[in-house]
């Protein structure tokens, strides 16, 4: 008799154990009783067949699938990670500290999964679910009762778990060990790595812990190694300052600063110039802290501190290495900045980040830190300045009409003449936010002959951003408003990320 095994989700997880099935990238298909059919990827070797057969004691049949059949099977058999987590979380209560310390330590059969450490399931599934949902953030933050788990969707974050906080130790633990930290020290802040893969993605984790009145808090970086960074021409620059860009980061020589506060796209952006122009007559090296992903051609080198590897020392090194352009992940103090415009002056093209709120900002910043106005004018050729909106959901986008108090603070009134704005309703693919992904909305201030002038007799931000748009520059706000206007984004939003 064949068994059709769609509807009957509880044998597939007692016929083959999830992490199984995920990690060998198998999936059953049809149970005829005296053998099983299996949907496999092409790389799932021969052995894991015969593993699963030799423990259901009965033939197993391998078809060749693609990945993404297999990974959308899985998610129909096993369900949802997120429930799974709180279906674990609520087997720990069984579980004593002792029980728990244990599993740490241990080493299970894969394929056993019913006996599968419980802390290391939750830690794989809290992972699993941020994958899934494109969190670029897991927070996890102990507090009296519970170690709250939140997830940065798109830049806004989203509370998911709570973990009793007798459990929360292990969980850090846990996470210690996969990141090769020094589980016994829990007084210090520390820093390490996971790398790891779930589904068909790569995923390079960065961990931040820090002692904190209830315990340690916990904040992983996500870097989907798979996915890589986007064409400049498809992070949302408007054709004409895209048409500026791209001829501005083909020059020679010069400095383009790319500036806006954590988590608004400028590395994004300045991988993307980088992708843009690399090619074999270029030499191309980047010193940055730390590397985010790795580009074939260009010669990246990761900063570290513990042995004097600064982007000031690394910056002079490089520069005896005969590149054409280099990128310096962010200009942080006064030796840094000085050996960038050097450089920058010496027939390099030298790409950099400050962190300030708009691109006159940044020129102020560079004389601040001690440099000279002849020094910042010969040398910078244009800042960008940046944030990241979120899109509008496509799946539940519904027009409406915003408030004038809205429209008057875009200041696009008066532009409104039959345009429709749209938002999203909120649904199962948003999560009930009304928005999926983000784009970019920017500020090109470009250091022309006429704006070495007005530097000159002014460091004022407020004087150098008035001359600059007064010549032309868009500025942040016109730039979402035409986002806006498009049907891409929402006026709250654009305000939201303004306003910050």
């Amino acid at each position: 008799m064949v068994v059709d095994l769609s509807s009957r989700k509880e044998q597939v997880k007692e016929m083959i154990p999830p992490a199984f099935a995920r990690h060998n990238r198998l999936v059953p298909i049809k149970d005829a009783g005296e053998f099983l059919e299996v949907g496999v990827s092409p790389d799932t070797g021969r052995e894991v067949v015969n593993l699963l057969s030799l423990k259901l004691r009965k033939p197993v049949i391998a078809h060749s699938m693609q990945e993404s059949e297999i990974l959308e099977l899985l998610q129909e058999y096993y369900g949802d990670t997120e429930s799974e987590a709180e279906e674990i979380i609520q087997d720990l209560s069984s579980l004593g500290d002792e029980d728990l310390t244990h599993d740490l330590e241990k080493m299970e059969d894969l394929l056993d999964s019913d006996s599968e450490a419980p802390i290391i399931r939750l830690v794989n599934r809290i992972f699993a679910r941020a994958v899934q949902l494109g969190a670029s953030d897991i927070h996890m933050e102990p507090f009296r009762e519970y170690m709250r788990v939140r997830y940065r969707i798109d830049g806004v974050l989203y509370e998911r778990l709570k973990i009793p906080s007798r459990h929360q130790n292990s969980v850090v633990s846990r996470i210690k060990v996969l990141s090769k930290l020094n589980i016994a020290e829990k007084r210090l802040p520390q820093d390490g790595r996971i790398r790891l893969r779930v589904g068909s993605k790569d995923v390079d984790i960065r961990v931040s812990t820090l002692p904190t009145a209830f315990g340690e808090r916990v904040v992983l970086r996500l870097l989907d190694q798979t996915t890589l960074f986007r064409g400049l021409q498809d992070i949302g620059m408007a054709p004409d300052t895209y048409a500026t860009v791209e001829k501005l980061i083909r020059r020679t020589q010069g400095m383009i600063l790319v500036t806006g506060p954590t988590g608004s796209g400028k590395t994004t952006t300045l991988y993307a110039a980088l992708d843009k122009i690399n090619e074999p007559g270029r030499n191309i090296i980047t010193i940055e802290d730390p590397i985010e992903y790795q580009i074939s051609g260009i010669s990246q080198i990761p900063v570290n501190p513990k042995i004097g590897l600064t982007f000031a020392n690394g910056l002079r090194s490089i520069v005896r290495q005969d590149p054409d352009v280099i990128l310096v992940g962010e200009i942080r103090d006064l030796e840094t900045a000085e050996i960038a415009i050097h450089a920058s002056l010496t027939g390099h093209l030298v790409f950099s980040t400050l962190h300030t709120i708009d691109a006159a900002s940044a020129v102020t910043r560079l004389i601040d830190m001690g440099i000279e106005k002849f020094l910042v004018t010969s040398s910078v050729e244009a800042i960008i300045a940046q944030r990241l909106v979120r899109t509008i959901c496509p799946h539940c986008k519904e027009a409406y009409e915003p408030s004038s108090a809205l429209l008057d603070e875009l200041e696009i009134r008066k532009r409104t003449g039959g345009v429709t704005f749209y938002r999203g309703k909120g649904c199962e693919a948003c999560m009930g936010t009304g928005y999926l992904g983000r784009t970019g909305i920017y500020e090109l201030f470009l250091c022309d002959e006429e704006m070495e002038k007005i530097i000159a007799r002014t460091s004022e931000a407020g004087e150098i951003r008035k001359a600059a748009v007064a010549r032309g520059m868009r500025r942040l706000v016109e730039d979402g408003a035409l986002k806006v206007l498009a049907g891409e984004t929402t006026p709250e939003e654009v305000l939201r990320v303004i306003q910050e």
